[in-house]
């Protein structure tokens, strides 16, 4: 793979995304590579447990906007969406996974850290969801993970307000299973591994299977739309804005349209 890096240590594998210089943007390419992970771990039978996390000082920025921007049409835009089945392949890998977030984790990559089974965070990690900000919903199955997490009223305090939350407060809130110092993040990562991998390996991914499918089955139908609703925004004022002022660093001003 070319912008995920994946190293193994015995039964443990670690995910990085590996664009440091665009604050591990997730384009369109490293997101189709996150879709070809479940079916690349089915054909490992020696890794129990995947931990994911992010090249340099971030996890991800999330969407790389600079080539969204570059799309032409909502045609173009909706052939390009990989990011509902990048979402879906990492939900779907058969071994235990852990996100260990650094730095910024954001939009799309909040999505990767809720689709995991686990998660551990660097105290200086931040996370949110800035859809709303750019004129657009939340979509890669991301609202229902943060729901699950959180309950629907924090939900929608992220989702909705826009706003980044510290790594403590998501602790509390619990989004995180575990909060540590910055420079101890993969250590305290494979340790939790390791809890996982010396486990029974067929037990173990049998329980996650059936504790997904108990929690996560009705998702796809609720939010089979999820993407098509973000196409309704992409030509809207507002969403031009967004991006405008975005670029421009810049806040927007929404007038509904």
């Amino acid at each position: 793979m070319k912008h995920l890096e994946i190293k193994k240590e015995g039964f443990i594998a670690i995910v990085s995304i590996n664009r440091p210089d665009s604050m591990n943007a997730l384009s369109i390419d490293v997101l189709k590579e996150f879709c070809s992970l479940q079916e690349y771990f089915r054909k490992d039978l020696e890794t129990r447990v995947v931990i994911f996390t992010g090249e340099g000082e971030n996890f991800s920025a999330g969407a790389d906007l600079k080539e969204k921007a570059q799309l032409s049409s909502k045609l173009e835009s909706w052939r390009n969406n990989f990011g509902k089945p990048a979402i879906k392949s990492i939900l779907e890998i058969d071994q235990i996974t852990i996100a260990a977030v650094n730095g910024y984790c954001l939009g799309g990559a909040a999505c990767i850290a809720s689709a995991c089974d686990f998660r551990i965070a660097s105290k200086k990690a931040v996370l949110g969801y800035p859809e709303i900000n750019l004129g657009i919903n939340l979509n890669w199955l991301g609202l229902p993970l943060a729901v699950r997490l959180i309950g629907p009223a924090k939900a929608k305090k992220m989702v909705i307000g826009g706003e980044n939350e510290n790594a403590d407060t998501l602790l509390s809130w619990g989004f995180y299973d575990k909060v540590c110092e910055e420079n101890v993040l993969i250590e305290e990562a494979l340790s939790m591994a390791k809890l996982y991998a010396s486990k029974a390996p067929m037990a173990a991914q049998m329980i996650k299977r059936s504790v997904n499918n108990i929690v996560y089955k009705n998702d796809e139908s609720i939010m089979h739309m999820d993407y098509d609703q973000t196409l309704l925004t992409h030509g809207t004022r507002d969403r031009k804005e967004a991006i405008t002022a975005f670029f421009e660093k810049r806040e927007p001003d929404f007038e509904g349209d």
